[in-house]
């Protein structure tokens, strides 16, 4: 990034070599309806899983700070700049979208190596995280493409390499690898079974103790093609990962530069979230190693993976072992069978549940890949291929209509396109079923296996709805033999009858949602209104025709689904009833379309839970913005009646009372809105250390900070004012953003020092 020192420029060839690798990835979370994450409990205070570990990782790692022995800043490094990294494409997708400014740090790291280095430090990764060992051929060849596709919609640039969902790997993947133009992977070194020199016999057995894993090995395939291949350097990786190399950086460097001492490539990998989210400040101590590094200290250079490959051809040849991993001692047996690999290792505990759980899938899939191909034959050109490049339409590199007019047949009618694109959805569903992730922990009843349930109701919903019989008895037949660890979830039947068969939207659940979140948000039309609700998924138009005495609602609503053609219409009527609250009420509906459909009801009380959590959450949202206003405002007037002691006086008159407007009063002191009296200042100070909207005045300060900071001419003088007279009351502003943006855009104004030392950072 600018003003960082020591950049490396491309071309020097041998020496010691680093580079650290990072494995980014969260297993899929998005609900495969609206396809947004809803909030998970066990993430809290966050919303959920994805926007807790990007605050504890990803952007950090976007910002690491580099301080001085005061603490003060001395530097903020964008660690994707000068790491080589991998991003799931479903976690890309939620940070694109939710979290922009990390998501542009990440393409930004990735296009300045590319400067520096001529080949960028991201590499691809498999679409859903699924093993391909375990996938079928067109399974393996759609994951693929849709990788490949949506690194190149992101990064702008073809992907040189691609990393394996758990370094999972056989013949055929790398194989197919090849085939799409991929140049290298990266697996563990006990993945490695022979080594040879290129051009010659003598093959010897390979280990992780005799594996010379300082140089890329040239694997050759059954077709004529080859593929280099990296195997990291275990040991080390493992220190990184689990045996806190993380706490100092100092003592991570003085590992590093130490194992680098010989000529050729020092490589590790380990997940992206071991910095910051599995250790905490893990960010920093990389930042610090990676500083040293790009400044040579030691004689080591910081690479990439492509840059060393470009620069130093495998000299050697490899086999692999097939049907093997990273994290499996037993290939890839963690994720069909109760292989003992666990995470937890608790008592009684077994992993009987693996098996059932994947032949359950496997069996649904299966029927819904012949469907596929039996109905896609009148629909597309070639099945297989559409299937293949639909990653294309995900990505946005193709536009629906210019897809339809490549691979739909000629002549389609408007129903027949719209069944066309729901056997694509059916199949992308599908596919998320088989992410990794739901068989690596330890229990039948986690998140992890619901969500995989979860994405195999909707993709069985979108067979029936393409005309295949409902398979959910077949998939029972299997998932009913698995049981959890814990007696209270009991059985795969009763974990799919209680928790997964409630998750399938209907048009009332739709309606449901869209009505309550209306009115949480404040915004339920008028009779003869109207007002849209959307998720990336699909949006709701909803009409209010009249409002009864009762308050009774009802009207007319279109859903139109993302990536599918054409909308389903309904009428609807909503009774509110006047106890049990906003959930309580029962949303009817009647659906359009050929005969009408028998009205259906449903509360919205019956939604799950983290789509009760979601209207929940939009409703305190609103409910807090107003109260916040009008807190302001009567604090706008009250600050100038906190009247200075009189007598022997030691705290404020009713000081209960004044302690419920802290927040506000605060605000009007630190946003200079007031000029207060000792006693004021020193009642805010004292009642601030542990009042419970500490963090809730930290963030809107900082907010105010941002506000300032982000104009064409900041007012530095303002911001350094908010920051003492915060100081003075003992509040403690998240300062993160602001930081952020004054080293990025304002640090090199020279009028903005003052600003620079009350933010944080050292003096220049």
């Amino acid at each position: 990034m600018a003003g960082q020192k020591g950049g490396q420029k491309g071309g020097q060839k041998g020496g010691r070599q680093l580079c650290i690798h990072g494995h980014f990835y969260q297993p899929p979370r998005e609900d495969p309806w609206m396809d947004t994450i809803f909030p998970e409990g066990s993430a809290a205070p966050a919303r959920h899983w994805n926007e807790r570990i990007c605050h504890e990782s990803y952007a950090p790692l976007a910002w690491a700070r580099r301080q001085d022995g005061a603490g003060r800043i001395t530097e903020i490094v964008n660690c994707y700049e000068w790491m080589s990294f991998n991003f799931g494409p479903t976690l890309l997708t939620w940070m694109q979208d939710q979290v922009p400014e990390v998501y542009a740090r990440v393409l930004e790291g990735d296009r300045a190596s590319l400067t520096r280095l001529g080949h960028g430090n991201a590499i691809a990764q498999i679409y859903h995280h699924v093993i391909m060992p375990l996938a079928t051929d067109l399974e393996k060849r759609a994951e693929i493409a849709w990788a490949l596709a949506d690194f190149e919609a992101r990064f702008k640039r073809p992907a040189e390499g691609l990393w394996l969902s758990e370094a999972a790997v056989d013949t055929r993947t790398l194989e197919l690898l090849a085939q799409a133009g991929v140049r290298f992977t990266i697996l563990a070194p006990r993945q490695a079974r022979e080594v040879a020199d290129i051009g010659q016999s003598n093959w010897s057995p390979a280990n992780e103790g005799n594996l010379d894993i300082r140089e890329p090995y040239l694997v050759e395939l059954p077709e004529g093609r080859s593929i280099a291949v990296y195997f990291y350097d275990g040991p080390l990786s493992q220190a990184v990962a689990f045996e806190g190399l993380l706490r100092h950086g100092d003592y991570f460097w003085d590992r590093l530069s130490g194992l680098a001492r010989e000529q050729g490539l020092l490589a590790l990998a380990t997940d992206g979230e071991t910095y910051g989210h599995h250790f905490k400040f893990g960010e920093m101590a990389l930042a610090h190693a990676l500083s040293q590094a790009r400044n040579f200290v030691a004689g080591v250079r910081l690479t990439n993976y492509a840059a060393y490959l470009a620069e130093n051809p495998p000299k050697r040849r490899a086999r692999i072992h097939e049907n093997s991993s990273w994290s499996c001692a037993h290939g890839v047996e963690r994720w069909r069978s109760d292989c003992g690999c666990a995470t937890e290792h608790k008592p009684g505990w077994n992993q009987r549940w693996r098996g059932p759980l994947r032949d359950g899938l496997r069996a649904v899939k299966a029927r819904m890949d012949r469907h596929y191909q039996d109905l896609g034959a009148t629909l597309f050109q070639d099945p297989e291929e559409a299937v293949v490049q639909y990653g294309r339409v995900l990505s946005g590199l193709t536009e629906a209509a210019a897809f339809e007019r490549a691979r739909f047949k000629k002549g389609l009618t408007p129903a027949r396109r719209d069944t066309a694109w729901k056997l694509l959805a059916m199949q992308k569903w599908a596919l998320s079923s088989f992410a990794s992730c739901a068989w690596f922990f330890d229990d039948l009843g986690r998140i992890e296996p619901m969500n995989a349930l979860t994405f195999a109701l909707r993709a069985m919903g979108l067979a029936q709805r393409t005309g295949l019989d409902d398979l959910e008895p077949l998939l029972l037949s299997h998932i009913g033999k698995a049981s959890s660890n814990d007696p209270a979830v009991g059985s795969g039947h009763d974990l799919w009858t209680r928790e997964i068969r409630p998750r399938r939207e209907t048009m009332e659940s739709i309606l449901a949602q869209a009505l309550v979140g209306l009115w949480a948000e404040g915004r339920v039309p008028r009779p003869g209104g109207s007002a849209t609700v959307s998720w990336p998924g699909l949006g709701v138009e909803v009409s209010v025709r009249k409002t009864a005495a009762s308050g009774e609602l009802n009207g007319t609503a279109s859903v139109t689904w993302a990536r599918e053609s054409g909308s389903d219409v309904c009428d609807w009527h909503w009774e509110r009833t006047n106890g049990g609250g906003p959930l309580a009420g029962c949303v009817q509906v009647e659906q359009h379309g050929g005969a009408r459909h028998t009205a259906k009801c449903v509360p919205a009380s019956y939604l799950a839970w983290g789509k009760r959590q979601a209207l929940a959450l939009a409703w305190v949202r609103r409910a807090e913005a107003d109260s916040w206003a009008q807190q302001n405002a009567e604090a706008a007037q009250g600050a100038h009646l906190f009247l200075p002691y009189r007598e022997a006086q030691t705290t404020q008159t009713a000081a209960e009372r004044w302690g419920r407007l802290w927040s506000a009063l605060c605000w009007q002191w630190i946003m200079g809105e007031v000029v207060p009296s000792r006693d004021f200042l020193d009642f805010l100070k004292e009642l601030g250390q542990a009042h419970p909207e500490r963090a809730l005045l930290a963030q809107r300060v900082g907010e105010a900070l941002m506000d300032l900071l982000s104009v064409p001419s900041p007012d530095f003088a303002s911001v350094r004012g908010i920051l003492e007279r915060a100081a003075s009351v003992g509040a403690e502003p998240d300062l993160w953003a602001a930081q952020n943006l004054y080293w990025s855009r304002l640090r090199t104004n020279p009028a903005s020092r003052a600003a620079g030392l009350a933010l944080g950072f050292a003096a220049v």
